[in-house]
């Protein structure tokens, strides 16, 4: 291989680094490369197409030859360039939750949801969102099987981070291909950070989903944000316990200030200390922040909080 930004991490599985806005490490994309089928777990932004398919390239393969785009949910850095990419790669075929296959095939309201968060950064992050053609697309329903890269992958709806997430279980290896669900861990630090964006955080439903992964005793989890992780068990408590504490911590600081930017520079103060204090340094604060921002989980954190306030039982929050 030719490119930093590709790994081979096992036999037949390849990590691509999209350097999204020029920060490595990131978000990645996983080739998985069998004899008669490629397929890429994660499409990325559109920007970083070019990066995408030279990972391909580097890693011993034309990016032509890709069958399946499999992607964990429909958020713009997992599935954002779907539509660009099958109109590039005439071979390929969509597998996606079948809550977010509508919005692949018409993005309009997928747009708007995002416009309303990244307002004029929209084409600078995300680049053009072509609707994907409806007659590619495979709908994925919890516990389908199907192959990828000469092996046998089920799909496991895994709600939380969004209604539409599904993770990815390899039988033969039992790792994971977490998406969101395993939230951001970068550069192998010892410090999991949970993207709690809106509009469909669940933090009951995130919880269930993570025991289900995590009964599933796997040997790896391939994180988007970022890399391979083996130590399984304290990378999820780790998540649950910044997850759960930055909510209560959001909840209360949300009692006396309404304005989510006042908390969100209130939780950075907090999180970088995290950071520092897990990493020895700062080098990893913007990276988390790229992949994740402050404002985002405080948005998030807030309007799930409203939501089930407004519920008929709203005492179960977190």
């Amino acid at each position: 291989m030719t490119s930093s930004a590709v790994r081979e991490l096992e036999p037949g599985i390849f990590i691509i680094d999209h350097k999204f806005q020029g920060v490595p490490g990131v978000i990645a994309s996983y080739l998985l490369a069998g004899d008669n089928d490629l397929t890429l777990v994660e499409t990325g932004a559109t920007p970083n197409i070019e990066t995408l398919l030279d990972g391909v390239r580097a890693a011993g393969y034309d990016p032509e030859d890709i069958t399946q785009l499999a992607v964990t949910h429909i958020h713009l850095d997992h599935a954002g360039s779907a539509g660009v990419l099958m109109r590039r790669l005439p071979k390929t075929r969509l597998l996606v939750h079948p809550f977010g296959a509508p919005h692949m095939v018409d993005p309009t309201k997928l747009m708007a949801s995002a416009t309303r968060i990244y307002g004029d950064r929209m084409e600078e992050l995300w680049g053009e969102v072509a609707p994907v053609p409806a007659d590619r697309v495979d709908i994925l329903e919890d516990g389908a099987h199907f192959q990828a890269g000469g092996r046998e992958l089920v799909a496991l709806h895994t709600p939380g981070h969004a209604a539409h997430h599904i993770a990815y279980h390899d039988l033969a290896t039992n790792a994971v291909f977490t998406g969101d669900v395993g939230a951001v861990r970068l550069d192998s630090a010892p410090y999991v950070r949970p993207p709690t964006v809106p509009p469909e955080l669940d933090l009951i439903a995130w919880r269930q989903s993570v025991e289900r992964l995590r009964a599933l005793n796997p040997s790896r989890f391939y994180l988007t944000h970022f890399g391979a992780f083996d130590d399984i068990s304290w990378h999820l408590d780790d998540l649950f316990c910044r997850l759960f504490y930055w909510t209560g911590w959001t909840d209360v600081r949300l009692e006396n200030e309404s304005d989510t930017t006042v908390v969100c520079e209130q939780l950075r103060q907090l999180g970088d200390a995290e950071i520092v204090a897990a990493c020895g340094d700062d080098r990893l604060v913007r990276p988390y922040e790229v992949a994740t921002s402050y404002q985002m989980t405080v948005d998030g954190i807030a309007r799930y909080l409203r939501k089930r306030r407004s519920q008929a039982e709203p005492a179960r929050l977190y």
